[in-house]
C-alpha cells in the first residue's frame, strides 16, 4: 500500500520523499523476482518473447477558452469532451485500453495460464486519468501490481514522468523526470511495488548519442537504481566493429564514455523492428521466438529473448485485435518451450544460469565510433565540439540528435520555437530553484517542477507548428512565471 499520499496540494506527489524512493529502489536490487506460480524452466525452453505496452497522454492548457488562463488538463479529457473532432471518438476506447490488462491478467491466471506483460505509463497519463475521475482504471492496475496472485506476471518499466525525450532534454531536467516518475509511481502503487521496477523505457526509444549527454543518461539511470534499459536496435552500434547488434535477442552492455573520460554502463535489452503497433498487437515477437533455438553465450546454452514495445492504445489493430491475439498466444505459450517472459525475469534467470555482465557484448549509441577515432576520452568538451563540427561538415548524415524508432525524425531540428522557451524555463528552474536549494517538499518547488516537466513532453516537438506548439509555449510561460514568483 502507499506509504505517502498520491496528491499534495492538488498536485501529483512527484517530489519530497526522494530518500524513501531511493531506498525502495535499492531494496529491489537484492530481491528475487522469480516466483513459482508462473515460473519458467529456463534450462529447457528454446526461446522466449517479451512485449511491452507504452501508454501516454500529454497535459495541455485546454480547460477553457483563453489559452493563458485555461486549466491544464489531460489531452484524453480534451478528446473525451470533443468527440466530434478528428479521431477524438477513440477517447472511450483509449480509456478501456489503459485499463484492460487489469482484467486480462487475472482472467488468464484464473485459467491456470502464465501471461506476461511489461507496462509503461507516463506520469502525465496517470495524473490525467485521476483528474478525469477514471479511478476504475487505476484500481484495475493496482490489482495486478499489488496482488501477489497476479503481480508476478506484470512488470512495470520506469520512464521519464512527462514523456521527455533524452537527446533534447537538459540532463538535469531528465534526472528530475526519472525521479518524479518513481516518486509518483510509489505514491500510487506503494513502495513495495516500486521495489519491483528494474527496467527503464526511454520515451520514443530516443537514445542520446552525444557522448556527454549519453553518459549523463546512463549515469542517471544507474544513480536512480535501474538495472537495465530498453534500446532500439538501430540506435546502437557494437563497440568492437561499429555494426548494429548481431545477436539482438541477447542482452548487451550499453557503455557510454564522456569527453572527460568518465564511463557509465548499464544492461540493455534490444528492441527489434520499428514502431509498428501491429507487430505487438498481433504478438509477432512470440511467433518470431518460435523460429529460434538456444544460442551459445560464454560457453553456455541460453534461450534468446525477442523483445518489442508499442503504443498500447493507438491504431485499429491494437484497439480491436490485440485482446483476442493476446489471449490466444498466452494460452498457446503457457507451459510450452517458447514462453512469454518479462525483461527483468529473463535477466535474473540468465545470471542465475551462470552468465555474467562481462560476458555480454558491449554497445554504444550510434555514430560515436566516428568521434572516438578522432579524439581520446579525456580530451575534454571543447575538443569534442570541434570533432562533432568537423564530422558534420564532412558527412551530412552525421548528427548528434540521438537515435529513436523514428529514424527519419530529428528531435531537435525545426523545433527551435519550442526549444527556445523550453530551454529558458529549464535555465530559470536550474538557477532559481535547484541552485537556490529550494527543498523538494516545498509546495512551490512541486508546482514549478510539475509545470516544467509538463512542458517537456515530446508531443510539443513531434507535431512541429500550430496548436501543439502554442500549448508547449504556454506551459513554458507558466513555468517561468512560477519560478520568478519564487525568486521574488
Amino acid at each position: 500500500m502507499s506509504q505517502f499520499p498520491e496528491y499534495v496540494d492538488g498536485l501529483p506527489n512527484i517530489s519530497g520523499q526522494e530518500q524513501a524512493v531511493a531506498a525502495a529502489m535499492a531494496a529491489g536490487q537484492t530481491k528475487s523476482l522469480s516466483q513459482s506460480p508462473g515460473g519458467v524452466d529456463f534450462g529447457s525452453i528454446r526461446a522466449a518473447a517479451a512485449i511491452a505496452l507504452h501508454q501516454h497522454q500529454p497535459l495541455i492548457p485546454a480547460g477553457g477558452g483563453d489559452l493563458q488562463t485555461a486549466a491544464i488538463i489531460s489531452n484524453l479529457k480534451h478528446m473525451m469532451d470533443n468527440q466530434g473532432i478528428g479521431d477524438n471518438h477513440n477517447a472511450p476506447v483509449f480509456v478501456w485500453c489503459y485499463k484492460r490488462m487489469g482484467e486480462f491478467i487475472p482472467q488468464l491466471i484464473g485459467e491456470g495460464k502464465s501471461p506476461r506483460v511489461m507496462l509503461e505509463y507516463s506520469g502525465t497519463l496517470l495524473h490525467g486519468l485521476r483528474a478525469m475521475g477514471e479511478d476504475h482504471v487505476i484500481d484495475a492496475l493496482k490489482g495486478i501490481t499489488q496482488n501477489p496472485e497476479y503481480n508476478w506476471a506484470v512488470e512495470w518499466l520506469g520512464m521519464p514522468w512527462g514523456h521527455a525525450v533524452a537527446p533534447s532534454t537538459p540532463v538535469q531536467d531528465y534526472r528530475l523526470h526519472v525521479q518524479a516518475f518513481q516518486h509518483h509511481f510509489a505514491a500510487i502503487f506503494g513502495l513495495q511495488a516500486l521495489e519491483r521496477v528494474r527496467g527503464f523505457s526511454p520515451s520514443e526509444m530516443a537514445l542520446p548519442n552525444h557522448p556527454d549527454v549519453a553518459y549523463e543518461f546512463v549515469k542517471t539511470l544507474k544513480d536512480c537504481g535501474y538495472q537495465w534499459v530498453l534500446v532500439q536496435e538501430h540506435s546502437v552500434e557494437q563497440v568492437s566493429n561499429g555494426h548494429h547488434p548481431e545477436r539482438a535477442h541477447l542482452p548487451h552492455r550499453l557503455v557510454c564514455t564522456n569527453s572527460h573520460g568518465e564511463t557509465a554502463s548499464i544492461l540493455a535489452l534490444v528492441k527489434t523492428q520499428g514502431s509498428d503497433t501491429k507487430l505487438v498487437a498481433q504478438m509477432q515477437p512470440w511467433y518470431e521466438a518460435q523460429s529460434l533455438s538456444r544460442w551459445e553465450l560464454a560457453g553456455r546454452s541460453v534461450p534468446p529473448l525477442v523483445t518489442q514495445i508499442a503504443d498500447g492504445e493507438n491504431g485499429g489493430v491494437m484497439m480491436n485485435e490485440f485482446p483476442d491475439k493476446f489471449f490466444e498466444v498466452v494460452r498457446a505459450a503457457s507451459g510450452g518451450d517458447v514462453p512469454l517472459m518479462n525483461g527483468s525475469e529473463y535477466i535474473e534467470q540468465l545470471f542465475a544460469a551462470g552468465i555474467k555482465e562481462s560476458d555480454l557484448t558491449e554497445i554504444r549509441p550510434v555514430q560515436q565510433g566516428k568521434i572516438w577515432q578522432r579524439m581520446q576520452p579525456g580530451d575534454g568538451p571543447d575538443k569534442l565540439s570541434a570533432v562533432i563540427e568537423a564530422l558534420k561538415q564532412e558527412d551530412h548524415q552525421f548528427h548528434m540528435d540521438g537515435g529513436s524508432w523514428t529514424n527519419d525524425l530529428s528531435w531537435v531540428k525545426g523545433y527551435e520555437n519550442v526549444l527556445g522557451p523550453m530551454e529558458e524555463a529549464s535555465s530559470r528552474f536550474n538557477e532559481q530553484v535547484l541552485k537556490a536549494g529550494i527543498p523538494t517538499n516545498d509546495p512551490r518547488y512541486r508546482n514549478a517542477l510539475f509545470h516544467l516537466m509538463s512542458s517537456q513532453t515530446s508531443c510539443y516537438r513531434y507535431w512541429g507548428q500550430g496548436e501543439w506548439t502554442d500549448y508547449g509555449r504556454e506551459i513554458c510561460r507558466r513555468a517561468k512565471a512560477i519560478v520568478e514568483d519564487m525568486a521574488g
